[in-house]
């Protein structure tokens, strides 16, 4: 059985057995009702435990993920999203989380050019992205930087309103541990 095939056999099984925490469809709004975006890596161990953790609910927070909880670019697809969340889906808030043990931190551009090039990825595809793989893989090394250096950027970025608080978490996805390292209400301009 393919993991297509699992995948569509769990939906049939959810499906006919929705549970009541989920049959609320109508009633859940596409706008997060604690006014939240939350912006975390897409480590498999935070699946089911972040958000538990942090008591957010279904329908309660915009959840944007990538490799790392990395931000690239002033107009990135974060970025992106964030301006979407902040202007259309009515976001007040925003949580940059990390982790610790993060897969990224132990990565290279190299490391990944390699992988790519061993998978027949075309060197000329390579270089297109080259650049922004050494400034993102390469400069990763520590999750509780990352977080700040993420904040310093959404912060800073003129499209992002300054009366947004922009706060730095780091995760421990072994305990569910949640510890501040960069609070967003501080200096914030109201």
């Amino acid at each position: 059985m393919t993991i297509l095939d699992q995948v569509l056999k769990a939906n049939h099984h959810f499906v006919d057995n929705l549970p009541p925490e989920y049959d609320d469809a109508g009633d859940t709004s596409k706008k997060p009702n604690k006014h939240l975006a939350i912006f975390t890596c897409m480590d498999t161990r935070l699946v089911d435990f972040l958000e538990p953790a942090l008591g957010i609910k279904r329908g309660e927070a915009k959840v944007i993920k990538n490799a790392g909880n990395s931000v690239t670019g002033p107009f990135e697809a974060t970025i992106r999203s964030l301006i979407v969340g902040i202007f259309e889906l009515d976001v007040k808030e925003v949580m940059i989380i990390g982790h610790y043990d993060c897969g990224v931190a132990h990565s290279s551009s190299q490391g990944l050019v390699n992988k790519m090039l061993a998978r027949g990825i075309s060197p000329d595809a390579i270089k297109m992205v080259a650049d922004e793989m050494e400034a993102w893989l390469d400069t990763f090394h520590h999750p509780w930087d990352n977080v700040e250096h993420v904040v310093a950027k959404i912060r800073s970025n003129p499209l992002i309103p300054l009366d947004i608080p922009i706060h730095g978490l780091i995760f421990n996805p072994k305990t569910g541990e949640i510890e501040v390292v960069v609070n967003g209400y501080q200096g914030i301009m109201k």
